[in-house]
C-alpha cells in the first residue's frame, strides 16, 4: 500500500517519537555493549548486523517496541473517513483523516455510500498554480444535504481538476408512522424523490466564500444497478447570470448497503421520474394560469395598484422561476437557538452581498435556496428576510416577508409580526432591530398628534409566508398609512391558500429544494477570542514599534473589559442594555487617581486580525488610544467572540488606554 508524502514523514514523525519515548537508544547501546563485549571472547567471529538483531530480538525489545506501537487495521472503503448518525444530523460532521473512525452502522437501515472521486474541467482554474506546502491558496468545499443529514468534504485547493476525494453515508430512513426503524426497500426507495442537493463553495486567501454551483443529484438511478453500485460523472452548471455555463465536472460513486436482493429495471425508474416531473408541470402550469387570472384581477381594483412592487415569482440561483412563498418554510432551531430575538441576531450575523452582475445593468435578481445561502454565510436582503420570517414561524409567530422600498426608491425585503392583539412589529433581518408599526390616520384633524416613524420603510407592496400571499391594495402603498388588518379584502387581495399550497408546500411538487437542519457552531468560542486577542496585541506592539513606542499592558484592565462586550452583545439580541453600573464602577477602580481612561468598542462579523486592525485604526478615536503618548501609559485589548449556528459569529473588540493626566 503506498502512502502520499505528507502521510509518510507524518507516520515517521509517530514512529520516531514513539521511539525516544521507550529511550530506545539506549536500550541499543546497552545490547551493543554486550554484544561486543562477547564477540571479543575467543572463538567469536566479526560482529554482524544478523548477529546484532538476533541479540535485540532476544532480549525482547523488538517485541517491546511492536508491542505499544499499533496500527488500526486496514479500513475498508466503506469506512473511509466517514462518520454516520443513525439520528438526522444537526451538525457538521467533521472528518479528522488522522483519525480514522469505524462507521455506527444499524444493520436495520439501508444507506447510500455517496464517493466524490475528483473534479474535472474546472476551467476557470486552469491557470491555477501548484500551491507549496503551507501556502494558503484558495479552497474548495463540498457540503452535501439529505433528509435531514448534512455533511461537508475538508477543503481542497482550487484547481483544474481539484482533489475532491470524499465519502459520505447517507441513511435513507422511511416515513411511515412507526416505519422509521424498518429497513427500506427498493419500491420505497423508488417512492422517495428527495434529491442530494449539493452546494459546491470557492473560498479564497481572504476568507471570502463565493457560491460555485449548486446541484440537485437524482440517486435512485443505483436501484437498478447489480451490482448495487454506480458511477456517473456530474456536469455542475454555475449561478446566476453563469446559470447556464459549465463550472466543472464532479466524478460520483453510490452504492447501496446492503445491497437490494431484488433490482429494479431502468426502465421503471425512467418512468417514476418521468412521472413526477409531469405531475410538478402540471401544477405549475395550473399555479401559472390561477397567478395570471389573480394579477389581472388585482389590476382591475385600481390603476395605482400597476406600479406597487408586488412579487409573485423570483428566480433561485440556478434561473429557476419560483413563487416566492416557496422560499418560506417553518424552521425549527433545536437547541441552537432559544428565542425569536436571538434568531434574528444569528439571521444579521449573516454577511450581505448583492448578486454579483457581469457589467452594467443594474441589480441582479438571485433568491439564494437556504443550504446556498447557509453554505456561502452570506446573501441578500431577501436570503435574510426569508430565512428570519422561516425561523419566527417556527417559533410560533405569525411572520410574513414584506416586500417594498427604502428611500430613494430603493427596492427591499423586510419581515413583520401580528400579535395576537393587533400589534404590528416591523424586524429588520439585516441589523435584527424592531419597530412599532402604528399606521398614521390621514382623516385625523391637522393638530391630532400622529406617530412619529422610526423604521426605514417607505413602501409596501405585498406581503407572504409559506402558506399566504397578500397585494397590498389600499389607496397608497406608504408604509406609514398602511393598515395590516389581512381579513379586509378591500385593503389586502389575497391568493386562495389552495392554490399556494399546491406548489409550496413540503412534498408538494419535487422541484421545491428539501429543507436543511440548522447547523450547530464551528468554533470554540474560548480559544478563538483568546487567539484573535494574542494577534491583535501583536499588531498593537509592531504598530506602535513603527511610531517609536513602547508597548506596556494591563492585563488586569483588559481582564474588566470583558464585561462591557458581554453586555453589548446581550443588548444586540435582547434589546435591553444591562451590566452597565458594574462595568463603570470596575473601570473606575483600575484608574488611579489623576489617570485619564479612554474605551473603543467594535463590532465585526469575522475573525482576521489584520482587517480587523486595519478597520480600527481608520477611526480617529481608536488611532488615538493605539497611539497613546503621554506619563505612564499601559493599555489594554479585550475580545470576546459569540458563537452562533452555521458558523457565524459576533467578534466584539474593545481597545482601552489609561495614562496620568498632565496639564
Amino acid at each position: 500500500m503506498s502512502l502520499p508524502p505528507e502521510k509518510a514523514s507524518e507516520l515517521k514523525q509517530i514512529i520516531h517519537n514513539h521511539l525516544i519515548k521507550m529511550n530506545i537508544h539506549g536500550k541499543i547501546r546497552d545490547v551493543l555493549a554486550e554484544t561486543v563485549r562477547e564477540d571479543l571472547e575467543p572463538g567469536h567471529s566479526s560482529l554482524s548486523e544478523e548477529d546484532f538483531l538476533r541479540a535485540l530480538q532476544r532480549r525482547g525489545i523488538v517485541d517491546d517496541v511492536m508491542k505499544d506501537l499499533r496500527f488500526s487495521k486496514e479500513v475498508p472503503d466503506t469506512e473511509l473517513g466517514l462518520q454516520s448518525t443513525p439520528k438526522p444530523a444537526t451538525h457538521f460532521i467533521d472528518k479528522d483523516p488522522t483519525k480514522l473512525k469505524k462507521t455506527n452502522m444499524d444493520p436495520a437501515r439501508r444507506y447510500l455510500y455517496l464517493q466524490v472521486l475528483g473534479g474535472k474541467a474546472f476551467l476557470e482554474h486552469l491557470q491555477e498554480p501548484e500551491p507549496l506546502p503551507g501556502q494558503v491558496c484558495s479552497t474548495f468545499t463540498l457540503y452535501l444535504h439529505f433528509r435531514n443529514q448534512r455533511f461537508r468534504s475538508k477543503p481542497v485547493p482550487c484547481a483544474c481538476e481539484p482533489d475532491l476525494q470524499e465519502g459520505f453515508l447517507l441513511e435513507i430512513h422511511r416515513e411511515g408512522l412507526g416505519d422509521g426503524s424498518k429497513m427500506a426497500d427498493a419500491t420505497t426507495m423508488l417512492s422517495i424523490c428527495d434529491p442530494v442537493h449539493l452546494v459546491l463553495i470557492k473560498r479564497d486567501t481572504s476568507s471570502e466564500t463565493t457560491l460555485v454551483s449548486s446541484y440537485f443529484l437524482d440517486w435512485r438511478t443505483v436501484l437498478s444497478s447489480p451490482s448495487g453500485k454506480t458511477s456517473i460523472a456530474v456536469e455542475l452548471l454555475g449561478v446566476g447570470s453563469e446559470c447556464k455555463v459549465t463550472a466543472g465536472v464532479l466524478n460520483l460513486s453510490l452504492e447501496l448497503y446492503p445491497p437490494l436482493s431484488e433490482i429494479l429495471s431502468p426502465d421503471i425508474i425512467t418512468t417514476q421520474q418521468s412521472l413526477e416531473r409531469q405531475k410538478t408541470a402540471e401544477k405549475e402550469r395550473l399555479f401559472l394560469v390561477y397567478a395570471k387570472q389573480w394579477w389581472r384581477e388585482f389590476l382591475e381594483i385600481r390603476q395605482a395598484n400597476q406600479s406597487k412592487l408586488v412579487k409573485i415569482f423570483a428566480q433561485d440561483e440556478n434561473g429557476v422561476n419560483r413563487p416566492v412563498c416557496s422560499y418560506v418554510r417553518v424552521l425549527r432551531a433545536g437547541r441552537l437557538l432559544e428565542s425569536p430575538r436571538q434568531a434574528a441576531r444569528f439571521v444579521s450575523l449573516l454577511g450581505l452581498e448583492k448578486a454579483p452582475v457581469v457589467g452594467g445593468g443594474g441589480k441582479q435578481e438571485q433568491w439564494c435556496s437556504l443550504l446556498a445561502f447557509l453554505c456561502r454565510n452570506k446573501g441578500d436582503c431577501e436570503d435574510h428576510a426569508t430565512l428570519l420570517c422561516s425561523l419566527l414561524l417556527g417559533f410560533g409567530l405569525d411572520a410574513y416577508v414584506c416586500v417594498g422600498t427604502k428611500p430613494k426608491g430603493l427596492a427591499h425585503t423586510w419581515v413583520m409580526t401580528r400579535g395576537t392583539d393587533g400589534t404590528i412589529t416591523f424586524w429588520e433581518s439585516l441589523t435584527a432591530h424592531r419597530y412599532l408599526h402604528q399606521a398614521i390616520d390621514p382623516d385625523a384633524p391637522p393638530l391630532a398628534p400622529q406617530p412619529r416613524p422610526s423604521y426605514p420603510y417607505r413602501t409596501i407592496g405585498c406581503v407572504f409566508n409559506h402558506r399566504a400571499f397578500l397585494a397590498n391594495c389600499q389607496p397608497s402603498d406608504a408604509v406609514d398609512l398602511c393598515v395590516f388588518d389581512f381579513h379586509n379584502q378591500s385593503q389586502w387581495k389575497a391568493m386562495s391558500e389552495e392554490a399556494v399550497g399546491s406548489v409550496c408546500s413540503p412534498g408538494s411538487t419535487t422541484s421545491l429544494p428539501p429543507l436543511p437542519p440548522l447547523c450547530g457552531p464551528s468554533l470554540e468560542p474560548s480559544a478563538a477570542s483568546n487567539q484573535l486577542e494574542l494577534e491583535l496585541r501583536y499588531l498593537v506592539v509592531e504598530h506602535r514599534k513603527d511610531l517609536g513606542l513602547a508597548t506596556v499592558w494591563d492585563d488586569h484592565l483588559s481582564y474588566v473589559l470583558s464585561s462591557a462586550l458581554a453586555a453589548y452583545e446581550l443588548e444586540r439580541c435582547t434589546g435591553t442594555s444591562c451590566g452597565n453600573e458594574e462595568f463603570q464602577d470596575a473601570v473606575r477602580r483600575a484608574v488611579p487617581d489623576g489617570h485619564t481612561f479612554k474605551g473603543f468598542p467594535i463590532h465585526f462579523l469575522h475573525r482576521n486580525a489584520r482587517r480587523a486592525f486595519a478597520t480600527c485604526l481608520r477611526s480617529p478615536f481608536c488611532d488615538e488610544i493605539v497611539c497613546c503618548r503621554g506619563d505612564h501609559v499601559r493599555l489594554a485589548v479585550r475580545v470576546r467572540v459569540f458563537a452562533y449556528p452555521e458558523s457565524a459569529c459576533a467578534v466584539w473588540v474593545m481597545f482601552a488606554c489609561k495614562y496620568r493626566s498632565v496639564l
